[in-house]
């Protein structure tokens, strides 16, 4: 191909996911409908990164999905009155495409396969959002609340409580949520209102209360009722603290994004999260880690089963830390977090058999603090009931990674070059690195990326979904 050829070729790739923008964002805001190629969002995806998520069709399947090719499918999308839901348009279109030479029957072929969606969730009313506590998971869930303004959006973000008050407090909290240094600037707009108390982010009207306590806010004096109270301070972890919350008016329930103590059930969402019945009102969302390697952990005893393992985590430093030496409670953590490996103790292994309990004292678990600010890696270490090898399992994992229902937990990489920096922002649980996979006979070693920040607040959004009754339906079905 010429070089006039090749630019040619990338002036209409660029033009076509232009033209596809204003559809995915009129998708989104009017209809909820999150489109996806091959189980990557293009939800606020830029030009390129449309372009990038066709590009990695072949790797997947081994065939390419051109922006012409999938660019009909997008327009079918926009004309059908389904609703809350998502659509993989790159799985639905290479399986047209394998059955058919022209496009005479998109329209039809998509009507039959997203009928489930049509109108659905239309009859759900719309539920309020408090987030108690604003730290790191508690912006970054601000951020992917935000993400989802729109007249079809069920889930609003109503409040944020703070301890504090202080002259100049309600402009500092509007600017971490402007800028961080680890995910980048926020995308869209952040104003303060002074004099009402309040932060507007892309026109969502948040209301910021001051309180000391969960038990000391009437949430129905700014409107706000039968809510669900994001705790993400870490500070109330069994049932009489968290339960602090639902003695505040306007309050209905509460979820810790945090591992819970006592007989509160810890969900990760893919896994278990039908454990939570109407009736519950106190949830965990367990840790980041427990997120990250439970669904690759279940994956694989679904298949080979598991006798016994254990799980290594080296996790990014957390603000627990010190930056300098300075006295610390914990063992360890009082040693300069940026300067030192910091060997430390993690629950995460055993938290595992909370959300399946096929592994109840089946795997151990330690944990070592790394110089840097966020991705951390699992290393899974297991002894099998069945013997595979490494391209088995890898395939298996893969597959699971684009086909199963752990579809969007689980991510999947075969590239030779990619470091933690790389996972930054992923929305997964946790990413297989498969160049990393060790596995003879019955004995195997996983390595698992995840962004212990990010893809844990994706999987805490869908517990919320969850406990307040709003499905989102995954088309077409794995």
């Amino acid at each position: 191909m010429s070089a006039d050829k090749h630019l040619q070729s990338w002036q209409e790739r660029f033009e076509m996911a232009e033209a596809m923008q204003p559809l995915l964002g009129k998708l989104y805001r009017n209809q909820g409908v999150e489109v996806m190629v091959y189980g990557k969002p293009l939800l606020n995806a830029s030009t390129i990164e449309i372009i990038k998520s066709h590009r990695l069709v072949r790797r997947h399947v081994g065939e390419k999905l051109r922006l012409r090719e999938s660019f009909p499918f997008v327009e079918a999308l926009s004309k059908l009155a389904i609703k809350h839901c998502r659509v993989d348009i790159g799985k639905l279109a290479i399986n047209y495409w394998r059955n058919n030479k022209d496009a005479s029957g998109i329209e039809a072929y998509m009507a039959d396969a997203l009928a489930p969606a049509v109108n659905h969730g239309d009859d759900t009313p719309a539920r309020d959002v408090v987030l108690y506590g604003f730290g790191r998971i508690g912006r970054l869930l601000a951020r992917l609340l935000i993400e989802r303004t729109g007249k079809s959006n069920k889930m609003r973000l109503r409040a944020i409580v703070l301890r504090g008050g202080k002259k100049g407090d309600l402009e500092k909290r509007a600017s971490l949520l402007r800028r961080d240094s680890v995910h980048g600037p926020f995308n869209g707009s952040v104003e303060v209102d002074e004099e009402n108390n309040a932060i507007i982010a892309n026109g969502t009207y948040i209301q910021i209360i001051y309180a000391n306590s969960p038990d000391q806010v009437d949430y129905t004096q700014y409107g706000i009722n039968n809510a669900l109270v994001v705790d993400n301070t870490g500070i109330w972890k069994d049932e009489d603290g968290l339960g602090l919350h639902l003695k505040s008016p306007g309050a209905s329930k509460v979820l810790l994004t945090a591992p819970a103590k006592g007989a509160i059930k810890n969900v990760v969402y893919g896994v278990n999260e039908n454990d939570i019945l109407d009736e519950d009102t106190i949830v965990s969302a367990a840790s980041c880690t427990t997120n990250a390697i439970t669904p690759v952990l279940k994956a694989v005893n679904d298949k080979y089963g598991i006798e016994n393992g254990h799980v290594e985590t080296i996790h990014s430093y957390t603000n627990d830390q010190n930056l300098i030496d300075n006295y610390h409670s914990a063992e360890r953590r009082g040693r300069s977090a940026p300067l030192n490996m910091v060997i430390t103790e993690t629950g995460a292994a055993k938290a595992v058999a909370k959300a399946l309990p096929v592994l109840q004292g089946k795997l151990t678990g330690n944990a070592i603090r790394v110089p840097t600010p966020n991705v951390s890696m699992a290393i899974i270490s297991v002894n099998l009931n069945a013997e595979t090898n490494r391209d088995e399992l890898n395939e298996y994992l893969k597959d699971i990674a684009l086909q199963s229902c752990l579809q969007n937990q689980i991510d999947f990489t075969e590239s030779t070059e990619i470091v933690s920096s790389d996972l930054v922002g992923s929305r997964y649980a946790g990413v297989v690195d498969s160049q990393a996979t060790i596995a003879e006979g019955k004995r195997a070693i996983l390595y698992v990326w995840y962004d212990n920040e990010f893809g844990y607040s994706c999987q805490v959004v869908g517990v919320m979904q969850k406990m307040l009754g709003l499905t989102t339906l995954s088309l077409p079905n794995a």
